[in-house]
């Protein structure tokens, strides 16, 4: 199943419930974006999946996987392309069962080499380790070490870097090994949401 997630690049996630999303989305796309994720923590399910079967249009037509933030059923329903995992969201066998074979399933293995190498035996996707630095979305969040993204190539796996990314200190991951570097507030907290996304996007065509 890694077949699917060829090629590196950048990976935004969305900043939960705002007025311009698909607008903000669309921007992120033109920018550059190679993944994108719908995260959003609010109940207002009716909203959420109208929002996410919106937003997999916009990815559709930039031919950009749509992935949904912990939510399997909205996943299913909103015809994403895959669904990603924290350590509380369930397991990977069940998600498969629901989305099938062709669905992209990543999880998060915060600072945890062990944990990453169970998840690629069960046949992740992407295995996602951070936050590498300090980040404003989960200020409290567990830091990863640029070593795990090193020792983690061995297990011949997509690995997506995450936390406080900025295009001053993402040069320094795709070094160490990141295929994808996942974004939020430095690409939809800026002003100029394409240009941000452009910027982390060019770090990848470098010669």
């Amino acid at each position: 199943m890694r077949e699917k997630l060829q090629g590196r690049g950048l990976y935004v996630i969305t900043d939960g419930p705002r007025p311009d999303l698909f607008q903000a989305v669309a921007q992120a796309l033109a920018g550059g974006a190679r993944l994108l994720q719908y995260r959003d923590k609010t109940g207002d399910h009716a909203r959420r999946l109208t929002e996410a079967r919106a937003i997999r249009a916009l990815c559709a037509a930039r031919q950009v996987p749509l992935i949904i933030n912990d939510d399997v059923a909205l996943a299913h329903a909103a015809g994403a392309a895959g669904v990603h995992l924290g350590e509380e969201d369930g397991d990977v066998a069940a998600a498969r069962a629901v989305l099938g074979d062709a669905a992209i399933i990543g999880v998060s293995c915060y600072d945890s080499l062990a944990r990453a190498r169970e998840l690629a035996a069960a046949g992740v996707d992407y295995i996602a380790f951070g936050a590498f630095f300090p980040s404003p979305t989960k200020p409290h969040a567990r830091r990863a070490s640029f070593d795990l993204l090193r020792q983690s190539a061995a297990l011949d796996v997509p690995r997506v870097a995450i936390g406080g990314i900025t295009p001053d200190n993402a040069q320094s991951l795709i070094d160490a090994g990141a295929d994808y570097l996942a974004v939020v507030s430095a690409v939809f907290g800026d002003p100029d949401v394409r240009g941000a996304a452009a910027r982390f996007a060019q770090l990848f065509t470098k010669p």
